[in-house]
C-alpha cells in the first residue's frame, strides 16, 4: 500500500499505533511507546508512508494534541462523541467516553453483530457494550493486568516484576508461579463474572464477545465466553469511521 487514503492513529496510554489503510482494507501497522511520542519520533515512524487524511483516537490529550500539530498539513478526523460512528450513543455524558472505546464499538457492531461486548486488555481492562439497537450504552473499567502485577512488585519487598504468560497450574509452586496464577486465573474469573452480569442486565440470550488489546490472547485462551480475538479492532474502527466522515 504505497499510497493510502488514511493514516490511522490509535494513541493509547502505553503504545501509539500507526497504520495505513484504504477505505476497505487495513495495511501496514507500526507502533511507538506513547511516552516516546514527539515530533521527530512521529516523522521517523511515518518515513516512506504517503496518505491523504488522518483518523485518530486519543486518550492521552497532551500527546494527541502534539500528534495533531505535527500532522496539521493533512485533514484530521479526531474521534469523539460527535463523530459519525455507524452506531448510536445512549449514554448520559457522551463526551466522557474514551475515543478508543468508541472506535472499538464502531468496528464490533458491523463485524460481529449486536448485542456485542468488546473486552479491551490495555492499561485498563475495559468492557464496552453495544446493544441490539446498535447503541453504545456504556461499559466497565477495571485495573489492567500489568497495573496489578506492577503494584504488587512496587509495594512488596519480595514479589518480583512479572512477564505475564500462562501459569503451569493454579497452585503456584514458586512465588512467580503463584503471582501468575493470581493474575491470569484471577482475570479470567473477573472477565467471566462481568460478562455474566452484562448478559443478565441486557436480557440477551445471544451476546457476541470480542477481545482485543495486549493480553487478549492470553486471557481469552481460558474464557469460553469470548467468541473471537481481534488484535487490530480499534484500528479497524478508525478505518470505518474514516469512511463515514470523509
Amino acid at each position: 500500500m504505497p499510497h493510502a487514503e488514511f493514516l490511522l492513529i490509535d494513541n493509547s496510554n502505553s503504545f501509539t499505533k500507526f497504520a495505513l489503510s484504504s477505505r476497505d482494507e487495513l495495511g501496514a501497522v507500526r507502533r511507538l511507546a506513547t511516552p516516546q511520542v514527539d515530533t521527530p519520533a512521529i516523522h521517523r515512524v511515518l518515513r516512506g508512508w504517503r496518505f491523504d487524511a488522518v483518523v485518530m483516537s486519543s486518550v492521552v490529550p497532551v500527546k494527541g494534541a502534539l500528534i495533531a500539530r505535527t500532522l496539521d498539513d493533512w485533514p484530521l478526523v479526531e474521534v469523539g462523541a460527535k463523530t459519525k460512528l455507524g452506531v448510536g450513543i445512549d449514554y448520559p455524558q457522551p463526551k466522557r467516553i474514551g475515543a478508543d472505546r468508541l472506535a472499538n464499538a464502531a468496528a464490533a457492531a458491523p463485524f460481529y453483530g449486536t448485542p456485542v461486548v468488546v473486552v479491551d486488555f490495555g492499561t485498563a481492562v475495559t468492557f464496552d457494550i453495544v446493544d441490539r439497537r446498535k447503541n453504545y450504552v456504556g461499559g466497565v473499567i477495571a485495573p489492567g493486568l500489568e497495573a496489578m502485577t506492577d503494584y504488587l512488585h512496587q509495594r512488596t519487598a519480595l514479589l518480583p516484576r512479572l512477564t505475564l504468560l500462562e501459569p503451569p497450574s493454579v497452585i503456584g509452586k514458586s512465588t512467580k508461579h503463584a503471582m501468575l496464577a493470581g493474575a491470569v486465573f484471577g482475570y479470567r474469573g473477573l472477565v467471566r463474572e462481568i460478562l455474566a452480569e452484562i448478559r443478565a442486565e441486557l436480557g440477551a440470550r445471544k451476546l457476541k464477545v470480542v477481545a482485543t488489546g495486549g493480553y487478549a490472547e492470553l486471557i481469552a485462551a481460558g474464557v469460553v465466553e469470548i467468541d473471537d480475538v481481534h488484535p487490530n479492532l480499534t484500528l479497524e474502527g478508525l478505518r470505518l469511521i474514516g469512511r463515514l466522515n470523509r
